[in-house]
């Protein structure tokens, strides 16, 4: 199995990264949490890694942290979340807010986050409240930034991120929605996929 790997970044797509690594393109799928801490297209970076293999695919999980890699692989543990939903949890969320809402059984902060209904929200807390006890909120994050985070702006930041938002399991419609009403001038995807986010966060108070 693949657990890390060291590359140069391609390209950036949320939620898609292209990782040359020794000459091999490797197709990896990460939380925003992970994009914000990602640096500039050419740069090298470190991705902790989590592979899921199918019958009808092999599918590579990036992370930039063990905190999110070790939340991701608790939360595909649970019926009926699986690596598309965790993604998207750990997309509105970071990993020690999450174990934070856990470990105090906030089901009203839970079903804040994008795909996560109030039956899934009691599921997370009954399943993985004993397992996240030893969790370290202040873990330290990997080495993925070897160089400073500097995000260059995208022309077409409004049709990525609304790409990004369907990869993550909005519709369409709810993608354009969430947008809409955000201002993306002088901002990069990842700026305006965090804003959609938020303000789907701030909808459900």
């Amino acid at each position: 199995m693949i657990g890390r790997l060291v590359g140069e970044i391609i390209t950036k797509k949320p939620p898609q990264i292209l990782l040359d690594v020794n000459g091999v393109g490797y197709e990896v799928e990460a939380p925003m949490t992970t994009f914000y801490e990602l640096p500039d297209v050419g740069n090298k970076v470190i991705l902790l890694t989590h592979m899921v293999v199918r019958e009808d695919a092999q599918l590579l999980y990036g992370f930039a942290s063990e905190n999110e890699r070790s939340m991701f692989r608790h939360l595909i543990r649970i019926n009926g979340v699986g690596p598309k939903l965790a993604l998207t949890i750990l997309s509105g969320i970071s990993a020690s807010e999450l174990a934070r809402c856990i470990n105090e059984h906030d089901v009203t902060g839970l079903v804040k986050l994008p795909g996560v209904g109030k039956k899934t929200a009691e599921r997370l807390i009954v399943e993985l409240v004993d397992r996240i006890k030893d969790f370290v909120p202040n873990a330290d994050v990997s080495e993925s930034s070897t160089t400073a985070i500097a995000q260059s702006v995208v022309e077409n930041a409004s049709s990525e991120a609304e790409y990004a938002l369907i990869a993550l399991g909005y519709k369409p419609q709810e993608a354009s929605r969430m947008i809409r009403n955000i201002d993306t001038k002088n901002r990069t995807s990842e700026d305006v996929i965090r804003l959609a986010l938020q303000s789907v966060v701030a909808g459900k108070k």
